[in-house]
């Protein structure tokens, strides 16, 4: 298969991938291989049929230093087992999971338990990995948003405002800061049957806990009782008031971040000349998902991604337009 992976793998790469496969399983010849998609990050990531078995080989930029929390989950058993890693390099090689869909191998009440308990688990990682200010960089994000007007209308305006009393109430600078994988979505979750694996650590750095919460929760936490068992699992049974309003508070700046980068995806992948769709009426979380099921919408094509980021952006304006959000960021205001 030496012509397919010359096909596959930059030019650029391919001695060192040849280097780190020689090391890693004796051979360099591979009997097949394909190109996986997923996560945001833009890496190139392989499947590799070495020795009648399917691994994974990820492209990265060389990182100097590297970041330590693939290695770290590798070893605790959250993120599949790492077989190669040069970060100088940035090459990694780690065991391929045959992926089920999540939803459909747990039970909607297994999945909540199981998906708290693998966050714990992330969280529990003795690492301390230094990153961006979270305020800052959304602050930024939303700002750049707003002046590029690449949507515009009373939903943006009312959605950002509601965002700017966020900004004014959230605890930005709580110092317990947990090893946070910060791009939890359904993409970079995969199941075995048994048990979750989490993928893509290129974003891992210390960080407020609730980001990966509230991330993880807007794709697999549907209603207020799944909300508090999760909550419960995670916490052990010391759920208050306060945490309860923190996560919510925090989905609704989830939301408002993936609608953000969704829809600047969107633009970038239009064609050239065409005009992005202002309009956000229908735009539901519910639509999308029928629109996915039937096969009339699909995440490559930017009618997908638009679509996405408006519902995203629509449901967060429908959580902060309810009781619940006042109520939350005066639960913040009062303190732990």
């Amino acid at each position: 298969m030496e012509n397919a992976l010359l096909q596959l793998i930059p030019d650029s790469r391919l001695p060192a991938v040849e280097a780190a496969l020689l090391q890693t399983f004796g051979s360099d010849t591979i009997i097949g291989i394909e190109q996986l998609s997923g996560g945001l990050s833009g890496s190139g990531v392989y499947k590799l049929m070495i020795n009648h078995r399917a691994y994974v080989v990820k492209l990265d930029a060389p990182l100097v230093p590297g970041n330590p929390a693939l290695a770290l989950a590798s070893s605790a058993g959250i993120a599949p087992r790492l077989r190669f890693q040069d970060i100088s390099a940035g090459i990694t090689i780690s065991d391929f999971i045959e992926s089920s869909p999540v939803r459909t191998t747990f039970s909607p009440e297994k999945l909540v338990v199981e998906l708290a308990k693998t966050i714990r688990s992330i969280h529990s990682l003795p690492c301390n990995l230094p990153g961006p200010d979270l305020q800052e960089t959304i602050a930024a994000m939303v700002d750049g948003f707003v002046q590029s007007k690449i949507l515009t209308g009373s939903v943006v305006q009312e959605c950002f405002a509601h965002y700017a009393a966020i900004a004014q109430k959230y605890p930005w600078h709580d110092p317990q800061r947990v090893l946070s994988h910060n791009d939890l979505n359904s993409a970079n979750l995969l199941c075995d049957g048994h048990k979750l694996w989490v993928v893509d650590w290129d974003a891992a750095f210390s960080n407020d806990r609730y980001v990966d919460l509230a991330t993880a929760a807007n794709f697999f936490i549907h209603d207020e009782e799944q909300e508090s068992q999760f909550l419960q699992v995670y916490f052990d049974g010391q759920v208050d008031e306060y945490k309860s309003a923190r996560f919510y508070i925090m989905r609704q700046i989830s939301r408002i971040i993936y609608a953000i980068l969704l829809v600047q995806v969107a633009a970038r992948s239009k064609p050239a000349g065409d005009a992005l769709d202002q309009e956000m009426e229908g735009n539901t979380l519910q639509a999308f998902g029928e629109w996915m099921a039937a096969g009339k919408l699909s995440m490559v094509t930017h009618e997908g991604q638009l679509m996405y980021g408006k519902a995203q952006m629509n449901e967060a304006l429908r959580q902060m337009r309810s009781p619940r959000f006042p109520a939350a960021l005066g639960r913040l205001r009062q303190g732990k």
